[in-house]
């Protein structure tokens, strides 16, 4: 007898929050749709409140106030017809406000919860809060995306699963960069834990040998306006602030580019550089959290320590002046692109989604 298709309620951020999360939500369901196995939908925890209250996402804590009215009742009335919860998590205070009501609603109801945890920030998250340990032990499984939080769950006695991140190569074309030019990238959202002024200070060294080098920010955050006034304070030329870029479009902006750079302190296991690694960018990054598992230096693109905007900058220059080098470790990352891709990571979902639902998962209905 064939398994039923099992139900998958996916909580997580709709493309409203552009960020790794949204992403990674929004591509595992365009993934599942007209799947044999697996009828999923979004639950999204920041629904848009009906037209008269709209108003009230413009104000912070007005924001988070609604958000919750909205977001408990939605949690009630979609988990109920799940045979699996799977719930994106961050960290910190997003942690109780999002994955936590959401483990208690599928609690209620019986149902299985699959806790998918993407914060670079779990070192310090978790051994801060009790209360995010007691529930990542609690639930069914929990699945990351690297082995970086799969180590750091084991530090604290918690069990997790390693299902990586999903990238399209078909979107993301690779091609090689013969010459590289000095056209610099970033994609990473302007927050503290990324270091952009990190990123403008590394490009200054570039620009330095390269007059007519240019940098891409491609994002948006808290920091857009300190980060343009570092710009204009280091004399840069050439840097555009392209805002934020709808995910169906910001291949276009890897197309262009000829080295991807991000130099965050803190990181897990970001789909930017994977991004890049189809492109066929060579890629310069930090050694923050999790991006050692993927990158490794010399082979799949070149890390320097957080914080270091000289070696950053050496590095790039270091790329440029060595076409060799820069074609070497841009075929090596496209090379680890196929771990990636849904053809081999579909079936690691499906094999723990139906090991936590066992007996108790029904048909699917037809209908998406």
């Amino acid at each position: 007898m064939p398994n039923p298709r099992l139900n998958i309620a996916i909580v997580a951020p709709s493309m409203e929050i552009l960020g790794g999360q949204a992403v990674q939500a929004a591509r595992l369901l365009r993934a599942w749709q007209d799947d044999s196995d697996i009828h999923a939908w979004l639950v999204p925890v920041n629904p848009v409140p009906p037209r008269g209250l709209q108003w009230t996402t413009r104000i912070k804590y007005l924001r988070t106030l609604a958000t919750q009215v909205f977001y408990w009742p939605s949690l009630v009335r979609e988990l109920r017809r799940a045979d699996v919860v799977h719930v994106f998590s961050a960290s910190y205070f997003s942690f109780l406000l999002a994955p936590l009501p959401a483990v208690f609603v599928a609690r209620s109801f019986g149902k299985p919860v699959v806790m998918n945890y993407r914060s670079g920030e779990a070192p310090d998250h978790l051994r801060r809060s009790a209360i995010a340990r007691g529930t990542l032990r609690s639930v069914q499984q929990n699945a990351v995306p690297s082995r970086f939080l799969h180590e750091v769950f084991g530090e604290f006695g918690i069990r997790s699963e390693i299902i990586p991140n999903i990238v399209d190569i078909d979107q993301f074309r690779f091609r090689r960069r013969d010459p590289l030019r000095p056209r610099v990238l970033s994609t990473r959202n302007f927050e503290a834990l990324y270091n952009l002024p990190c990123t403008l200070r590394a490009f200054r060294v570039v620009q330095h040998r390269y007059p007519d080098a240019t940098l891409t920010l491609v994002g948006s955050g808290p920091e857009e306006a300190s980060l343009r006034r570092l710009a204009a304070e280091l004399r840069l030329e050439h840097v555009t602030f392209a805002g934020r870029i709808a995910p169906g479009d910001i291949w276009r902006y890897y197309a262009d580019a000829d080295i991807y750079l991000q130099t965050p302190d803190i990181d897990n296991m970001p789909t930017s550089v994977l991004e890049a690694f189809a492109s066929g960018c060579p890629v310069v990054a930090t050694r923050a959290g999790g991006v050692p598992a993927i990158l490794s230096d010399g082979v799949h693109g070149l890390l320097v320590p957080c914080g270091d905007d000289r070696a950053a900058g050496e590095a790039m220059l270091r790329l440029l002046a060595d076409g060799a080098l820069a074609r070497t470790v841009a075929d090596a990352a496209f090379g680890t692109c196929a771990k990636y891709q849904w053809s081999a990571v579909r079936g690691q979902w499906v094999a723990l989604y139906r090991q936590v639902a066992g007996p108790r998962a029904v048909a699917a209905p037809s209908a998406a």
